[in-house]
């Protein structure tokens, strides 16, 4: 049953061809990682399901790649430069190195021009880089230089599975993926044309945002396009706000794999988390993290949930997906549209939202209703 649904990811999802090379990579915990023994037990069977993957995708591609890191230890850092030299191929690497390019870029510390050198020297060797990506790590890679640039400089199809747990294949990963795909572009197409919106809900969130122009991205599953990317299991559509325009409280119930003991309000001003309110120990974690760097308040992201499979409150990476809720990031958006870079990005779920989009000729339309999709969306 186990290798069946693998062996869907390498077909359905990604379309693994037989000349293709596969790089597969996952993270180990270390001293650092505070985490539950529950979680600690999740995370340390990622390494099995990496395994399982490498051992199914020989049968699929000409070569797959395995590396195993220290935990980078948080959402959004960037791979270590081994991950990068086995995605990118020798002479990448080592002109990054000789040019003194690449710890600027994994500190989140480059400039535009460097930046901009780096991207010319990785498409000067674009043809070495692998062609799919099987992201297991327990911290996410998505919101990355190292994704960004496999995927729109070389075309490499990356699969994000951040805090994967192997009960997903029955639940989120079994969906019909293409009744997720019809649903999550007739939301996408809304979105798209929509100026801003407000969510809030029963727990007390009412937040406003600004979408602009910024471009609306449909995490459906279907990975198999050259340049594509995203969540395994997936189910969302989501935008980075533009930037100082969020204003409002997002009262969060769950942190990424917990039920909170309490509620905690984040109060946002002009686009930025500017006081944390409640009792419980996560607000002290939440205060560390921020203070690390004062971009990692942003509210990088909004995403509405498409996944009717999707059941999870506790595992961030299946809880985003659920069908009628909204899911809000602070942090980095640098690689799907935004203007912030820093080495931090974590979503928070809201559940039983009510979205309402408003439009630049001052209409307002209410799409979902305490976590109840429109039916034409459906």
């Amino acid at each position: 049953m186990l290798t069946k649904a693998v062996r869907e990811v390498f077909r359905t999802n990604l379309g693994v061809k037989k000349g293709e090379r596969v790089l597969v990579f996952t993270d180990r915990p270390t001293p650092k990682d505070r985490v539950s023994q529950e979680d600690l037990k999740r995370w340390k069977s990622l390494r099995d399901v990496a395994m399982l993957m490498v051992e199914t995708g020989r049968a699929f591609a000409r070569d797959v790649l395995y590396h195993c890191y220290p935990s980078r230890g948080g959402h959004g850092k960037e791979p270590p430069e081994a991950v990068w030299r086995l995605a990118f191929g020798e002479r990448a690497f080592g002109r990054l190195k000789e040019e003194r390019l690449l710890r600027p870029i994994i500190m989140k510390r480059a400039s535009t021009d460097a930046l901009e050198k780096a991207s010319s020297i990785i498409q000067r060797y674009c043809s070495d880089a692998v062609d799919v990506v099987i992201a297991l790590s327990n911290y996410s890679t998505s919101h990355t230089r190292f994704r960004d640039m496999l995927t729109r400089l070389c075309g490499c199809r990356y699969a994000s599975m951040p805090l994967f747990d192997v009960s997903m294949f029955e639940g989120p990963m079994s969906v019909d993926w293409r009744a997720l795909k019809r649903r999550s572009n007739n939301l996408a197409r809304r979105l798209r044309k929509a100026r801003g919106l407000r969510i809030t809900s029963p727990n007390g969130t009412d937040l406003s945002v600004l979408k602009g122009n910024r471009r609306v991205h449909v995490d459906s599953g279907d990975l198999r396009r050259k340049g594509a990317f995203g969540n395994l299991p997936a189910g969302e559509v989501f935008f980075a706000p533009l930037e100082g325009t969020a204003e409002g409280r997002l009262v969060l119930e769950w942190a990424p794999t917990r039920r909170l003991n309490s509620p905690i309000s984040l109060i946002v001003r002009q686009g930025m988390v500017r006081q944390i309110e409640g009792d419980e120990d996560f607000v002290t974690v939440l205060q560390e993290r921020l203070s690390q760097d004062p971009m990692n308040s942003n509210i990088a992201e909004v995403g509405i949930g498409t996944n009717d499979r999707a059941r999870r409150p506790d595992n961030i990476l299946e809880s985003e997906k659920i069908m009628g809720t909204v899911h809000i990031a602070l942090g980095d958006n640098s690689s799907f549209g935004g203007m912030v870079s820093t080495p931090f990005h974590q979503d928070f779920v809201v559940f039983r939202p009510t979205v309402e989009l408003f439009y630049s000729d001052s209409r307002w339309e209410t799409i979902i209703v305490e976590g109840n999709w429109r039916e034409d969306l459906l």
